[in-house]
């Protein structure tokens, strides 16, 4: 059976659906969509601890951009064009009501990625495009008449005058890009938690703190955020290591997820915490170190368990403290020492780096350049951004864009 369209769209995610809409709703008469599991936009139903963080209120290209890891001058041109702003404008002319919250966030208000989905769904049966699940695509190849011969696992072909591949960071996609002459960079996890070998921040397992530095040094090169961290019963995780994780996740994954990583616990600089620290040993000489802590950030069982790891009896008062254990506790407080052994164990790597070679792309259409009416939107691009909403805005971006130029519209 064989079964023809004016336009394939491989992949069932974000990207795939906000391109099949674009098209459909602009003037491309037949639209189908092909989903090889059974279920479609499943990626956005598990998103965000099943609320979906759909995009980020980073109103500005220039700042938009400034949180992928790859991709960041490329995406420019397209944020232009379609940004945070259109995406909350696109969903609520849709029917989504959607919330921004304190940092930034942008989730639907009925905090249900279901809500998500139904939108999207129901936007696609307005617009008439036909999906497809259980319909793994197995080859493409181009024939003489310039259309596109799809085979899929359960012995159905189609024929399209224009594909899409919207598979995301996995296989798939990238074997059908290889097969129509792309060559793709390879993927590797971004977005982790590390694993960590230091024995005393297993006690503060589930400790939040909210402002450290953090530094990396890996692969000969220094990656450095600042942001709210977790500790959990294997190392770290939270939002400024998965964003550390994003920026160096190439040289990670070369130095085989060894490295080092400092702690900034007092959230400044040595020169700052030494001020800080002198002034309230003087300040509170009489108080034991126990009792009273100098840097407000830190969680208490932290400071006792840091103090510990030390050998400095938190029973002492400050100003028994030593000149040597008053450096040493500064040099650590600015900047203590971990050596990183792994990602974390459960594979929370929704997302990779890798993917189609952005050369190899119009970006100004999502229209390969090697492969004429071939285009690509989502993760299957070598774009990813930091947690936060930014993955999902890159989708919706690449798949507006690429729907409206499959329709002819510039």
């Amino acid at each position: 059976m064989k079964r023809t369209f004016d336009l394939i769209v491989i992949g069932g995610g974000a990207a795939g659906f906000m391109a099949a809409i674009t098209a459909a709703e602009h003037g491309i008469h037949s639209v189908c969509l092909l989903e090889a599991t059974s279920k479609t936009l499943e990626k956005v139903r598990l998103s965000g601890g099943g609320r979906c963080n759909i995009t980020n209120a980073c109103w500005e290209p220039r700042d938009l951009v400034e949180h992928y890891p790859r991709g960041q001058k490329e995406l420019l041109g397209p944020f232009s064009r379609f940004a945070a702003g259109d995406a909350m404008t696109w969903f609520s002319e849709k029917g989504l009501d959607l919330e921004i919250e304190i940092d930034g966030r942008i989730f639907p208000k009925s905090n249900s990625s279901l809500e998500v989905i139904k939108c999207l769904k129901s936007a696609a049966l307005l617009a008439g495009v036909q999906c497809f699940t259980n319909s793994k695509v197995e080859s493409v190849k181009k024939n003489s008449d310039e259309k596109f011969q799809l085979e899929c696992r359960n012995n159905v072909s189609f024929n399209s005058k224009k594909i899409l591949i919207a598979t995301g960071g996995g296989p798939s996609g990238k074997k059908i890009a290889a097969q129509l002459g792309h060559k793709t960079i390879p993927s590797v996890p971004s977005l982790f938690s590390l694993q960590l070998n230091t024995l005393w921040l297993k006690t503060c397992a589930g400790i939040a703190v909210n402002e450290v530095n953090v530094s990396l040094v890996c692969n000969g090169k220094l990656f450095e955020q600042s942001g709210s961290m977790l500790i959990t019963h294997w190392g770290l995780s939270g939002p400024v290591i998965l964003k550390l994780s994003a920026f160096a996740a190439l040289d990670l994954n070369s130095d085989k997820y060894k490295s080092k990583l400092y702690i900034g616990w007092s959230n400044n600089d040595i020169e700052t915490t030494k001020r800080i620290l002198k002034k309230h040993r003087y300040k509170y000489a009489s108080y034991t170190l126990k009792r009273h802590k100098p840097f407000n950030n830190i969680p208490n069982r932290i400071w006792l368990a840091l103090l510990k790891s030390l050998k400095i009896e938190d029973q002492i008062r400050w100003a028994d403290l030593s000149k040597l254990q008053e450096e040493n506790l500064c040099q650590n407080l600015a900047k203590n020492l971990h050596i990183v052994k792994g990602k974390g164990p459960f594979g929370e790597e929704f997302v990779t780096a890798g993917g189609i070679n952005l050369k190899e792309v119009y970006l100004k259409s999502m229209e390969s350049r090697i492969c004429k009416n071939l285009y690509f939107a989502g993760e299957i691009l070598n774009i990813d951004g930091v947690t936060g909403g930014f993955n999902f805005q890159h989708c919706w971006t690449s798949g507006w864009i690429a729907g409206k130029a499959i329709a002819g519209i510039s």
